[in-house]
């Protein structure tokens, strides 16, 4: 018997028709899928005022984590008086990028934060952590961890105000940010002033409803899809042994994290995971924005931004943030 779905949005269905579409990932394809997932990023760039600045810090293990750091261009130098004087300082989007732990680099959906430098004069960081399944257990979260801990201690020379950093993310990316925002919390440092988690990867159980309903079927990101990913993080650990920071849907205390928005579709994998992490959030006396996109598959805003409802959500994070860097006086 066929398990009922919530029907796409009928447009993202149209523009949907002409992608091709898997279940299943395996090393093989995952190989080939790898260099499709490198976006270029000049061409973002050239039509804005951007100043970039590319370096390295090292992991715990003395790795190098590759940042891009991408500022509004501005006549007043780095050294100036205009960034040392905290009113000047802009806010920050500390951004993780998505791929299912196992694809992708630091420019994959660098547009969605690039929206926010042009909308707010944000810095945006992008982090380039190690890959699933080269990398496994706590690399990866460890590797975002350090390079927010890096922009924390360096706000005042890349004219950020620290108390306005904010860490986002998508699918995978939303999940490590997730993870990197409750690692702040019980290392407590640095300051994060909110976690966006748009459609994030947040539990490795892979048992939701929604999981069920979006396997054995092809898609953007199916149930199969996503055990894969997991099993490429997770390796050999057991159960028992996946830290919260890695799969934060486990994490029993959600109390004291910074506000947080949290959206996904109607018509994919994590719906479900996420749905549950905002209610819990709500549960321990925490504040998260939560949207459900009535037909949204995996990543639609971020595969069709041009489709009425990736519009609609892509406007409605850029509105929510808006109430949190612009407040009314």
């Amino acid at each position: 018997m066929t398990m009922a779905r919530p029907a796409l949005d009928p447009e993202l269905r149209e523009l949907l028709a002409d992608m091709p579409l898997m279940s299943r990932l395996n090393p093989e394809v995952l190989a080939r899928l790898r260099p499709l997932s490198s976006t270029p990023v000049e061409p973002l760039l050239e039509h804005r005022r951007v100043d970039r600045r590319e370096i390295t810090v090292p992991a715990k293990d003395g790795a190098p984590i590759p940042l891009s750091v991408l500022s509004p261009a501005s006549p007043a130098s780095p050294a100036s008086p205009a960034h040392s004087d905290r009113t000047a300082a802009a806010p920050c989007v500390y951004w993780i990028h998505g791929g299912g732990m196992v694809m992708g680099d630091r420019f994959s959906q660098i547009d969605i934060p690039l929206e926010w430098l042009d909308r707010f004069g944000a810095v945006v960081v992008s982090v380039d952590y190690r890959l699933a399944p080269e990398a496994t257990g706590t690399v990866l979260v460890d590797d975002c961890y350090r390079g927010l801990l890096w922009v924390a201690d360096h706000a005042g020379e890349l004219g950020i105000d620290p108390a306005r950093i904010i860490v986002a993310g998508a699918s995978a990316g939303g999940g490590l940010a997730a993870g990197v925002t409750l690692l702040a919390r019980d290392l407590g440092s640095p300051a994060i002033a909110a976690q966006m988690l748009i459609c994030p990867m947040l539990d490795h159980r892979d048992t939701t409803t929604s999981s069920r309903q979006y396997s054995g079927v092809p898609g953007v990101w199916t149930g199969e899809m996503n055990a894969f990913g997991w099993a490429s993080v997770l390796g050999d650990l057991t159960d028992a042994e996946v830290p919260e920071y890695v799969s934060p849907a486990l994490a029993e205390d959600l109390s004291g994290l910074p506000t947080a928005y949290i959206d996904t579709g109607s018509a994919e994998v994590f719906r479900d995971e996420d749905t549950d992490y905002a209610t819990r959030i709500w549960a321990a006396g925490g504040q998260a924005e939560l949207h459900v996109w009535a037909g949204g598959f995996h990543g639609f805003d971020a595969l069709y931004p041009q489709a009425h409802l990736s519009t609609t959500a892509r406007r409605t994070r850029t509105d929510w943030l808006a109430r949190l860097l612009e407040p009314r006086r």
